[in-house]
């Protein structure tokens, strides 16, 4: 009948009904010849020879024999059924795809936490994370070979002026500290900084951004100053060696002037200019797409925070592995910085986050970063994540 379920006799008493999964149903037809060759070669094996006797013990072994047959035939049939079972069962669902692009910035540590504790993995999903600088991430989710993105909330602002939407979906840490300004000694305060020349990560970066804001709180700009591009592990160890009058950089690098006072001194920090707070933005497309998968990694990165409250020993060599730091000094390092839970997400994304976004988008525009603020700031984020 048109629309009836075909049903395929396939061992006698084993009735198979031919389902909508031809390529499994074509596994299991052909394993059938074996089956029924090995189940004949057992049964020959069994009973092809009746010892010699008498004749009471010839009938003994013919009824030996075909009990024999009996048992190994129900045997193979039951072996035959549970082997195609086992074929006709689905496959298990593959984890999601997701390539993330970041940097070895000890806000983002957590995620790499997520991928090494197998956090990722227990929640469905096989993530990438690819060390990208912040200069270049942008170019990444451009050409779609990332998904996701980690990087500072005026970075996704900047990206979405310039024609490369992301939507943030979860906030990651708040910077208390861990990013800041290094000047030799004889610098006292920022104006002291006029016409010297500081060694900071190109336009579009967090420390670009940084040193703008500071230098605008203080009623300068970058004008004011002479910038020489360097990365911000590079500007550390630049500003130590000796090179330049001054360093923008963040943690773990800047705990290398820390840990060098003869160099010059730290003038300040985000402890005085809170201004540096991380998210993890998605491709809009890609998460309209894949909410399941957006839902997951945003629950991945919260339970990494259970894990480093667990067990902060262990966490912090995973994460200070990933940086070539000890336990030790990652700990110290994530000292000056706060992981900010489900409940410290969900404050910030109910109004400070928007707030924050309108400060931003002035710097920007000042330091020419972006050329016109972003249409709609509300479309840049997407709350639902973290409720």
């Amino acid at each position: 009948m048109p629309g009836a379920t075909r049903e395929v006799a396939i061992l006698p008493g084993l009735v198979l009904a031919k389902d909508h999964h031809p390529p499994r149903m074509s596994r299991i037809f052909q394993c059938l010849p074996c089956i029924y060759r090995y189940a004949e070669a057992v049964i020959m094996a069994s009973g092809t020879q009746v010892r010699s006797g008498g004749q009471g013990q010839g009938t003994f072994f013919k009824q030996e024999q075909m009990m024999t047959r009996s048992v190994v035939k129900w045997t193979s049939l039951a072996a035959a059924a549970a082997c195609m079972m086992a074929l006709a069962a689905p496959a298990q669902a593959q984890d999601t795809k997701i390539v993330l692009g970041m940097s070895g910035w000890t806000g983002f540590a957590p995620l790499t936490l997520a991928d090494k504790a197998g956090i990722f993995k227990k929640n469905g999903l096989d993530v990438e994370i690819k060390m990208i600088p912040q200069k270049d991430r942008h170019l990444a989710l451009a050409s779609k070979s990332i998904q996701c993105a980690a990087t500072t909330v005026e970075t996704h602002v900047a990206w979405n002026a310039n024609g490369v939407p992301i939507v943030q979906i979860f906030q990651m840490d708040k910077s208390y500290g861990a990013d800041g300004i290094a000047v030799r000694g004889d610098i006292k305060s920022f104006a002291d900084l006029k016409g010297k020349t500081i060694g900071v990560d190109a336009p579009g970066t967090a420390p670009y951004f940084g040193l703008a804001w500071m230098l605008s709180k203080n009623g300068m700009s970058l004008k004011d100053v002479k910038t020489t591009t360097l990365s911000p592990q590079a500007a550390a160890q630049a500003f130590v060696a000796g090179q330049n009058d001054a360093a923008m950089t963040y943690e773990p690098y800047l705990s290398t002037v820390r840990e060098n006072p003869s160099a010059g001194k730290i003038l300040a920090t985000t402890l005085d200019y809170p201004m540096v707070m991380d998210t993890v933005g998605c491709d809009p497309t890609w998460l309209k797409a894949n909410g399941k998968a957006a839902q997951a990694l945003a629950n991945s990165y919260f339970q990494a925070l259970d894990m480093i409250k667990a067990d902060p020993t262990k966490s912090n060599e995973i994460m200070g592995a990933a940086v070539k730091q000890t336990g030790e000094q990652f700990a110290k390092s994530s000292s000056f910085l706060r992981w900010q839970d489900k409940a410290a997400n969900q404050k910030f994304f109910a109004g400070e986050l928007t707030s924050f976004m309108k400060d931003a988008t002035a710097i920007l525009l000042e330091a020419g970063i972006i050329r016109k603020a972003p249409e709609d700031l509300n479309v840049t984020f997407d709350a639902s994540f973290i409720k």
